[in-house]
């Protein structure tokens, strides 16, 4: 006998559906847009130095990276983590099936992103802010599908 989850496929199940589809769209709309925008200002900045200071970090970041300029990071952050939060925000808001999976690269990407990042330039604030939104997009798939219930993890393993 299949299971409700898997008989309907990749879908939400559950009465925290709702709140976990909103909470994952408010969080992918988030961070699509502010990683679109701030891809876009790191590309913009390569070309026009007196607007470094503004758009970009500081050169020294840079140091130790495989990077020369902010324009491949800008263009990762832009096309990567916003543009997969761009099609997973899409999938959630169409009700596609592979809504779950998109969510699923989304918050993954964007936590191996800022895992990364962490690598190679210091601490700030930004990145626990894009850390916890990563997180709570993992933590609302799971709530989405059911993992967190445990009375449902009783049903399963019968």
């Amino acid at each position: 006998m299949q299971s409700a989850t898997a008989s309907r496929g990749l879908d939400y199940v559950g009465g925290r559906s709702r709140f976990a589809r909103t909470g994952l769209m408010l969080t992918q709309a988030f961070v699509a847009v502010t990683a679109l925008a701030g891809g876009s200002a790191l590309i913009v900045a390569e070309p026009l130095p007196q607007t470094a200071t503004v758009l970009s970090p500081p050169e020294d970041y840079l140091l130790g990276t495989p990077f020369t300029s902010y324009l491949v990071p800008g263009l990762l952050l832009a096309v990567v983590v916003g543009g997969v939060h761009t099609a997973a925000f899409l999938l959630n808001l169409t009700r596609s099936s592979w809504r779950v999976l998109g969510a699923a690269t989304a918050g993954f990407a964007l936590l191996i992103w800022i895992f990364v990042q962490m690598v190679f330039i210091p601490f700030s604030f930004l990145q626990a802010v894009y850390f916890v939104a990563g997180l709570a997009e993992i933590g609302l798939i799971m709530l989405a599908l059911g993992i967190t219930d445990p009375a449902a993890g009783e049903s399963r393993s019968r």
